[in-house]
């Protein structure tokens, strides 16, 4: 059992009383908030249906609710009711959630600190300094976390990136001068598209990850309309613009972006996640060219409800007449980049990445990501998918027709390693490379020579210039949007009702609320 400090523990007993008093008072349910003296006896006796609940692992603290009238199998219960009940329980439950991670989290950042000052060797002297230079930090963290962070707090630079349900834009923190990369997203087409567990998962993904093979969010917040990610900008863009810009990468190239790759996808499966949307759009690239993995709103445990309307659309639409069949590499390459953009900035996406198994919904696991990096290795090489067609659905039918249609193209040859590798990924899940490990990866003939401790250490393959630290040669030009405009109510559904789905969305990082002042040297221009 985590032991609470008793100031927290008192706060967190006021806190809930508050909670419970603004969210539910006498409607239909009454709340009873009993520390260590367990149920109310008067309580008991008014209502039968009594359950006495330990909030989020702290025993001090039960929560008993009873029913006013009725049992627990006939009461009746309003929708109303009901939605306010689950707010009152999401947000207790919350609440005490965020005060373990915080007492973890700032465990750990002592344990590091710790660790750090005996590497160095430091004196004791030097030790108790770094030891009150860090607590003023944590003090400063704390009364951080109580502002209220929000638009007024970024100035706008440009727009970067625009999907479906929202934009990235580039910002520039007022306070700090830090540069960031603001993801916006539209909560009533969150709503009515049924994202809301999709982003919820990305949120949280995006907080637990906090490693250099992950793009790091460093905030997130909401308002009325929207919900706001603010994670780090890399200039360097992402893998489908280079793509794009080179016929064909090299096979040392290739082999340095497929490394990186590897030990990004296998930081996500060391966590516990599948990423399931493993493509170019999603590998961004940091002011050195050195590997991120972005984009987790497909991650496991999401409503499948996304992939069902997905392979819906797939059989439903009627199938094009153009074939791929009768051209050569150099045509289906110029045919395959003249579309791919359109395609990542669309609804329906494209299915070239994604392993037949997730298409079948009979099950899969982490492997599927490892078919998707094989795919995007074919690509790499070759200057297009294996898979590629005019219309989703034909590649969908040719992802699942796997092993008459990936065939490698006579006029572009690639050595019998890379095509090895390719097939390995490419093929069923119980015989696919990675059932064994990462390290059956790492050990494939293809990757001699790769120093994986020291991989981001290296130059990239394909070096990035950058002139400031707001560069955005890299990316695509977008014209303005109204997205962070105020429209007026009559135009928009009340979506008000909902915004408890939202709940405990807010999220500020240690390292971004403490990193204050001057911007680092070699973020500045000229010093990328």
């Amino acid at each position: 059992m985590l032991a609470m400090d008793p100031l927290d523990l008192h706060q967190a007993r006021l806190q809930t009383c508050n909670i419970a008093m603004d969210l539910l008072g006498n409607h239909w349910l009454n709340l009873t908030l009993m520390i260590d003296t367990g149920p109310n006896p008067d309580l008991l006796t008014r209502a039968p249906a009594v359950r006495t609940v330990v909030i989020a692992g702290v025993s001090e603290v039960h929560v008993t609710m009873a029913m006013t009238a009725g049992t627990t199998t006939s009461f009746p219960m309003s929708n109303h009711t009901r939605e306010r009940v689950t707010v009152a329980k999401l947000t207790l439950e919350n609440f005490y959630s965020n005060l373990i991670i915080q007492h973890e989290e700032r465990e750990t950042r002592q344990k590091k600190l710790e660790v750090a000052m005996e590497e160095e060797g430091l004196a004791d002297e030097e030790k108790k300094l770094r030891r009150s230079q860090h607590a003023r930090k944590e003090t400063e963290f704390l009364r951080l976390k109580r502002t209220r962070l929000g638009l007024d707090d970024f100035e706008s630079l440009k727009v970067i990136g625009r999907g479906a349900f929202g934009e990235v834009r580039l910002v520039q923190k007022k306070d700090t001068g830090h540069i960031y990369a603001m993801k916006i997203l539209r909560k009533a087409d969150m709503l009515e598209k049924e994202q809301v567990a999709h982003i919820r998962a990305e949120r949280d993904i995006l907080v637990e990850a906090d490693g250099a093979w992950v793009v790091k969010m460093f905030y997130s917040f909401q308002d009325k309309r929207n919900l706001y990610l603010i994670m780090e900008f890399l200039p360097g863009g992402d893998m489908m613009t280079l793509l794009m810009k080179k016929d064909t990468l090299s096979e040392e190239e290739t082999q340095f972006y497929i490394s990186e790759t590897v030990l990004a996808i296998d930081a996500i499966h060391q966590l516990g996640f599948i990423h399931r949307d493993i493509k170019p759009d999603n590998l961004l690239l940091d002011a050195k060219g050195h590997v991120k993995l972005s984009d987790f709103g497909l991650c496991t445990g999401l409503k499948k409800a996304h992939r069902t309307e997905f392979y819906r659309n797939l059989t439903h639409n009627p199938p094009s007449d153009f074939s791929f069949q009768n051209m050569n590499s150099k045509r289906k390459a110029e045919t395959w980049k003249k579309n791919r953009r359109q395609l990542a900035y669309s609804t329906v996406g494209t299915p070239d990445y994604i392993a037949p198994e997730v298409f079948m919904q009979t099950g899969y696991n982490k492997l599927c990501d490892w078919w998707s990096l094989g795919v995007i290795m074919y690509e790499m090489l070759i200057g297009y998918p294996p898979f590629c067609s005019e219309t989703p659905q034909e590649t969908y039918r040719k992802v699942m027709n796997w092993k008459e249609t990936l065939v490698f193209p006579p006029e572009v040859p690639i050595s019998e390693k890379a095509k090895d590798l390719i097939l390995r990924f490419c093929i069923d899940s119980e015989n696919r490379i990675g059932s064994n490990g990462v390290e059956e990866i790492k050990s494939h003939p293809f990757f001699e020579g790769v120093d994986w401790g020291h991989i981001r250490e290296r130059p990239a393959a394909i070096p990035i210039e950058i002139k400031s630290i707001d560069d955005t040669s890299n990316f695509d030009e977008f014209p303005e949007s109204d997205i962070l405009q105020p429209v007026p109510n009559t135009t928009e559904p009340d979506y008000k009702s909902k915004d408890w789905v939202f709940l405990n969305y807010t999220y500020k990082r240690f390292e971004g609320l403490t990193q204050r002042g001057s911007i680092p040297s070699y973020m500045k221009a000229g010093k990328l």
